[in-house]
């Protein structure tokens, strides 16, 4: 019996090759990202924020896929460290906007550059237009109807 395993099979399969290509991408970002003490659901929940100033809760969970009580939490840690506020929404009374600190920018400008280029890092083996390529076939999959 070879000690090399024969994979023909799995390597067919859209969900083993996106799985292996995500872990490959995702132990690389959690490196990177622990300079900043970021996990990927902070990264993105921060992103979201910083991009669309005044954001509430119910916006984060449906962009996020993310159950109500596991943002709550999620929310308060990012607060302690004084990079989110909260402010009263302009058109819904009993919801709370949520934007970035001049900490949680300055934070935020830094490891989105530090993502980007971990990503680019990532798909050395791919050109800028296989890159592009990918990302959206990728979002045609996470983004179809069902």
């Amino acid at each position: 019996m070879s000690d090399e395993l024969d994979t023909r099979y799995l390597e067919t399969l859209l969900g083993y090759n996106t799985r292996r290509a995500a872990l490959t991408i995702i132990s690389r970002f959690m490196e990177r990202m622990a300079a900043y003490d970021l996990r990927p659901v902070d990264f993105s929940v921060l992103s979201l924020i910083g991009h669309n100033p005044g954001i509430t809760s119910r916006q984060l969970c449906s962009a996020l896929n993310i159950l109500p009580p596991n943002l709550v939490g999620l929310l308060k840690d990012i607060e302690k460290r004084q990079l989110i506020s909260r402010s009263p929404h302009p058109t819904d009374g009993r919801a709370m906007g949520l934007s970035l600190t001049a900490k949680g920018a300055a934070l935020m400008q830094e490891a989105e550059a530090t993502a980007l280029d971990s990503d680019l890092s990532a798909a050395a083996a791919l050109t800028a237009s296989e890159i592009k390529t990918l990302t959206r076939l990728l979002q045609k999959i996470y983004l179809a109807p069902t």
